[in-house]
C-alpha cells in the first residue's frame, strides 16, 4: 500500500480537490505507479484529521477521471493508463513542460483515459464490471462441464434465446432464436452475411436457394461470387476493405436530411444495401418513417436485401429507441447488432437475425472456418441479460451520454458559434458542420491536440460536400466539455 505525503491547506478551501490535484500530480510524476493500492479512505482521512467524506469525494472524483480505479472488496489502485514514466533527461510529463492553455494541459494521460482517438467509442471506464462479474460467478458456479465443451457455432441455444426476445421487446425485431446467429461484432456479421448472399458460403438447408434476395432482369450482372452492394454516402471508410473483400462491388448512394435516398438507390441497380438507419454514420440522421416504407418497397419489388447495422440503435434520447427495419420485413432485412457500444467492443459477441436460410448458412460457416465464438463470454452475457444487469447499464449509460452530449454541444453553440451542430438526437458522436473555407483536416488536427475524439468527414465522402467533422463526446465528462471546447477555440482563433 502506497505511504502518501499530502499537503493539505484547510485554510484554503476545497479540501477535496487539493486531495485530488495532489494525489493527480503524484501519478503524473510517476511517484504513484499504476497498480499501486491507496489507503482505505477511512484511513487516511484519519492520517490527514479530516472527514472521511472529504476523501471519498476526492477519490470519487479521480476515479470518474480515469486515474484511480475502484473496485468492492479490491480498494483503490492507480488506473494502468494513469501512470507513466518520466521522459529521458528527467523531464516527467507535466504540465509545465508541455505546451497549450492550462484548461487544457490535462497531458496525454488524461485524454488517453477519457476520450480516446475515434469518435465512436463508447466509455469504457463505465463498463460494469460489478455485475459482470457477478454473472461470470453464477454462470460457472452452475454451469455443467459438458458445456464448455465445441458449441453450437450459431451461438449457445439460451443466449440466442435472450437475445432474440431481447430484440423483440426493445427492437420491435421479428426473430426467433431458430434464425439468429451469434457472430465476433458486427464486423463479422456483415462480412459472413454479404458472403452468404454472394454464394461464397455453405448453402442453408432450405428448400429456397439462396437467390432469394435477386432479381437481376433489370439490373447489372455481377462476377460469380460477388453482388453489388449500395453503400450510404458518406460511410466509415474502416468497413470498405472489409466488403469488398466479402465479395461485394460497391456503390455510394447519397444521404440526406431523412436518410438515404431510396430513388437513387433504385437507380443504383444494387442487389442489397447497407444501411445504419438508427443513427447514420457520419451524420447522425435517423431514417425518417418516409424513407423506411420506401426501402421496403424497394425490397419488396425488386428482390434485394437490406443489410441493417443496428448502429448506436441502444442510444435514443428524444424518445424511446425506433423499432429496427427487420420488423417490418423479416424475410428481405438481416439485422445485425452487437454489444461494442453498449458494453466494450473487445467483447467482441455480435448477433445476425436473418431468413432461417441465409442464418443457417451462416451457422454452417461458422463450423467450417472457426468453430463459433467464446462459450464462456455467452453464457455469461445470456446471464447478464436474464438477471437485468444489461437494461440496468444501458439505463444508466443513457442518462450519463445524454448528459454528456448536452454539455458538449451547449459548449460547442457558446464557443464555436460558427459550427453548425447535426445529429444530436442519438448516438455517441454528432456532426460538426465547420464554415465553408475551414480545413477540416487542419481543424480535426487541432482538435485531436486539444484530447478530442475528431474525424474529419472528407475522407468518408464519395461526392463532396462541405467541412464538417465527426466528434465523439462519449469519453468526456460533461464537466469537462466546457473548458475543453473553450481550448480548442481558442486554438483556432487568429491568435491561437
Amino acid at each position: 500500500m502506497a505511504d502518501l505525503h499530502l499537503v493539505v491547506d484547510r485554510a484554503a478551501g476545497g479540501v477535496a480537490a487539493q486531495i485530488a490535484r495532489e494525489l493527480r500530480e503524484a501519478v503524473r510524476r510517476g511517484r504513484l505507479a499504476a497498480g499501486v493500492r491507496l489507503p482505505a479512505s477511512r484511513e487516511l482521512a484519519r492520517d490527514l484529521g479530516l472527514s472521511r467524506g472529504v476523501v471519498v469525494e476526492a477519490y470519487e472524483q479521480l476515479v470518474a477521471e480515469g486515474f484511480l480505479i475502484s473496485r468492492v472488496g479490491a480498494g483503490t489502485v492507480v488506473a494502468p493508463v494513469a501512470s507513466r514514466p518520466a521522459l529521458p533527461g528527467g523531464t516527467s510529463r507535466t504540465p509545465e513542460n508541455r505546451g497549450g492553455t492550462p484548461e487544457n494541459r490535462g497531458g496525454e494521460e488524461e485524454r488517453e483515459a477519457h476520450l480516446g482517438r475515434r469518435s465512436t467509442a463508447p466509455d469504457l471506464g463505465a463498463f460494469p464490471r460489478e455485475r459482470w462479474l457477478a454473472s461470470m460467478r453464477r454462470t460457472l458456479a452452475a454451469l455443467p462441464a459438458d458445456a464448455l465443451d465445441y458449441g453450437d457455432p450459431g451461438g449457445v441455444q439460451v443466449l440466442r434465446e435472450e437475445l432474440a426476445a431481447y430484440l423483440r421487446r426493445v427492437r420491435a425485431a421479428d426473430v426467433s432464436p431458430d434464425n439468429l446467429v451469434v457472430v465476433g461484432g458486427v464486423a463479422q456479421g456483415i462480412s459472413l452475411t454479404i458472403q452468404a448472399l454472394a454464394g461464397r458460403l455453405p448453402r442453408g438447408r432450405s428448400p429456397h436457394d439462396l437467390g432469394w434476395y435477386v432479381r437481376r432482369a433489370a439490373r447489372p450482372v455481377p462476377a460469380p461470387g460477388r453482388i453489388r452492394l449500395a453503400v450510404e454516402d458518406p460511410a466509415g471508410g474502416r468497413q470498405l476493405p472489409l466488403l469488398r473483400a466479402a465479395g461485394a462491388d460497391l456503390v455510394a448512394v447519397p444521404v440526406d436530411g431523412e436518410g438515404v435516398d431510396v430513388g437513387a438507390l433504385a437507380a443504383s441497380g444494387a442487389d442489397a444495401v447497407l444501411l445504419t438507419p438508427a443513427h447514420q454514420y457520419p451524420t447522425g440522421v435517423v431514417l425518417s418513417p418516409r424513407r423506411r416504407a420506401e426501402l421496403i418497397g424497394w425490397a419488396a419489388a425488386t428482390g434485394a436485401a437490406i443489410l441493417e447495422d443496428d448502429y448506436d440503435a441502444e442510444f435514443r434520447f428524444d424518445r424511446d429507441p425506433v423499432g429496427c427495419l427487420q420488423g417490418l420485413a423479416a424475410d428481405r432485412v438481416i439485422l445485425i447488432g452487437s454489444v461494442s457500444k453498449s458494453l466494450a467492443p473487445g467483447l467482441r459477441l455480435g448477433w445476425v437475425a436473418a431468413p432461417p436460410e441465409i442464418a443457417e448458412s451462416l451457422r454452417l460457416a461458422r463450423g467450417e472456418l472457426d468453430l463459433g465464438s467464446p462459450v464462456l463470454e455467452q453464457y455469461v452475457l445470456a446471464d447478464f441479460v436474464t438477471t437485468g444487469g444489461y437494461d440496468r447499464h444501458l439505463r444508466r449509460m443513457r442518462r450519463e451520454y445524454r448528459a454528456r452530449r448536452d454539455a458538449f454541444a451547449l459548449a460547442l453553440g457558446e464557443h464555436l458559434p460558427e459550427i453548425t451542430v447535426r445529429g444530436v438526437s442519438a448516438g455517441l458522436h454528432l456532426l460538426a458542420e465547420l464554415p465553408y473555407g475551414w480545413d477540416e483536416e487542419a481543424v480535426a488536427e487541432t482538435a485531436q491536440d486539444c484530447g478530442l475524439a475528431v474525424e474529419p468527414v472528407g475522407p468518408m465522402r464519395h461526392a463532396p460536400g462541405p467541412p464538417a467533422l465527426v466528434m465523439g463526446f462519449a469519453r468526456l465528462p460533461a464537466r469537462r466539455a466546457d473548458a475543453t471546447i473553450r481550448a480548442l477555440a481558442d486554438a483556432l482563433s487568429p491568435g491561437g
